[in-house]
C-alpha cells in the first residue's frame, strides 16, 4: 500500500459543463488516498453545487476568490499594482486561493487534465525538500493527431531548455513569503516560477519526471494556438527567433531544397529533445517528425499574437490580457525594494546544505 504524503494537491477548475466529471472524480478518489486534495472551483453556482455533492467526503472543495479585476491580489506586491482595468487569470486566482487555505507547506498544483501516479507524485513532493519549485514534464496518455503535433512543441522546448507543463510542485511558504504572484498575466506558470526565483528560491527542471496528461479536444487545441504564441512576449529572445520564422519559410519556399533543410533541422532539434532525460522511453520515435508542422504553426501564430498585442492583448474570458509575464529582473528589483525574501527557514536550509 502506498503511504500517505504530507502535502497538498491543488486543482483549480472553472468548468462550463460536467462532461468530464465522472472521469475526474475517479482520478480524485484515487488521488485522495495518497495526498490531501483541495479543488478550487470557479464554476457557475449550479455546477459548483453538483461538484460539491460528487466530492462530498472525498476532498476539500472551496469557491475560488472573485476573479473581478479588483481581486488581482498579489499583483500589488509581485508586479504592477491592480487597477480596475485589469483582468484576472482565473487559474492563477484559483491557485492563490488554494495556496492560502492549504494545510501543508509542500504543494502540487495541477490542471484538470493532469494525471499523476503515486511514483511521480511522491518524487515531486520529495524534491521540495531541496528545491522551492519543481517543473516536471508532461506526456499525453493518448496520441490523436493534435496531441502528436503538440508533443513536437514539447520536444523542441526540451531541446533548447525545458518544457512548461500543466503542473508544478512548489513550497507554500516561499510563494506566500513573496506576497503571492500576479494573477493578471497570461503565462501564469512562468510568472509563478519567476516569482519563486526572484525571491531567492531554487528551481529544478525535472525533465525526467514524467507526468501523464489527457489530450484536449481538437477544437480546444485549435483555440489555444495564438494564445500559446502570445506567451512569447514574456521571453523576448524566443519571440525574436519565432518572428523570424515566417520570413525564413518564405525565403525557403523559393527552393524545395531549402524547405527540406529547414524541415530537417526542426526534426533534428525535436529528436534531440526526445533523447534528453529519458525521453526516448516516453515519446514515440515518430514524435519528432511532427516538428515541421509545429514550426509552420508558430511562424504564423506568433504574428497573429503580435496583432493581438497591438490591439491591447490576447483574448481571455471575454476580455483581453496584455501582460504575458513580468520580467524576472523587474521582480527582483521590487522584492529588494519591499524587503521580500526567501523565508528564514529556507535560507538556513540552503546555507546549511552549502556548508
Amino acid at each position: 500500500m502506498n503511504r500517505r504524503l504530507r502535502a497538498e494537491y491543488i486543482l483549480p477548475i472553472r468548468w462550463a459543463d460536467d462532461e468530464r466529471l465522472g472521469e475526474l472524480t475517479r482520478y480524485l478518489r484515487q488521488l485522495s488516498g495518497w495526498i490531501d486534495v483541495t479543488v478550487v472551483d470557479g464554476s457557475p453556482q449550479a455546477l459548483f453545487a453538483a461538484h460539491g455533492e460528487a466530492w462530498l467526503g472525498l476532498l476539500r472543495h472551496v469557491r475560488a476568490e472573485s476573479t473581478a479585476p479588483a481581486a488581482a491580489g498579489p499583483s500589488a506586491t509581485a508586479g504592477t499594482p491592480a487597477t480596475p482595468a485589469m483582468v484576472a487569470n482565473g487559474k492563477a486566482v484559483g491557485v492563490m486561493t488554494g495556496m492560502r487555505v492549504a494545510r501543508h507547506n509542500r504543494v502540487v498544483i495541477a490542471d484538470d487534465d493532469v494525471r499523476y501516479d503515486f511514483a511521480a507524485l511522491d518524487r515531486a513532493v520529495g524534491l521540495l525538500g531541496s528545491f522551492d519549485v519543481v517543473r516536471p514534464q508532461n506526456r499525453f496518455t493518448e496520441l490523436p493527431w493534435h496531441a502528436r503535433w503538440d508533443t513536437a512543441r514539447s520536444l523542441i522546448n526540451r531541446a533548447v531548455a525545458s518544457d512548461y507543463p500543466g503542473t508544478l510542485a512548489v513550497r507554500r511558504d516561499v510563494v506566500l513569503g513573496a506576497g503571492g504572484y500576479r494573477t493578471d498575466v497570461l503565462f501564469e506558470n512562468l510568472q509563478l516560477i519567476r516569482t519563486v526565483r526572484a525571491v531567492g528560491g531554487a528551481e529544478l527542471r525535472a525533465d525526467d519526471l514524467f507526468v501523464d496528461r489527457l489530450p484536449p479536444s481538437a477544437r480546444h487545441f485549435a483555440g489555444q494556438r495564438v494564445r500559446q504564441a502570445y506567451d512569447d512576449f514574456a521571453q523576448p529572445g524566443r519571440l525574436a527567433v519565432e518572428l523570424g520564422l515566417l520570413p525564413l519559410l518564405v525565403w525557403a519556399a523559393a527552393r524545395p531544397r531549402r524547405l527540406l533543410v529547414v524541415a530537417g533541422s526542426a526534426v533534428v532539434l525535436a529528436e534531440t529533445g526526445r533523447r534528453r532525460g529519458g525521453g526516448r522511453g516516453m515519446f514515440p520515435p515518430t514524435s519528432a517528425l511532427w516538428a515541421p508542422l509545429w514550426v509552420l504553426e508558430r511562424a504564423v501564430c506568433v504574428w497573429l499574437a503580435l496583432g493581438s498585442r497591438l490591439r491591447g492583448g490576447v483574448r481571455y474570458g471575454g476580455s483581453r490580457l496584455h501582460v504575458a509575464a513580468t520580467p524576472e529582473r523587474e521582480l527582483r528589483t521590487r522584492f529588494l525594494a519591499t524587503g521580500r525574501r526567501l523565508p528564514d527557514s529556507r535560507r538556513a536550509a540552503r546555507e546549511g546544505a552549502a556548508n
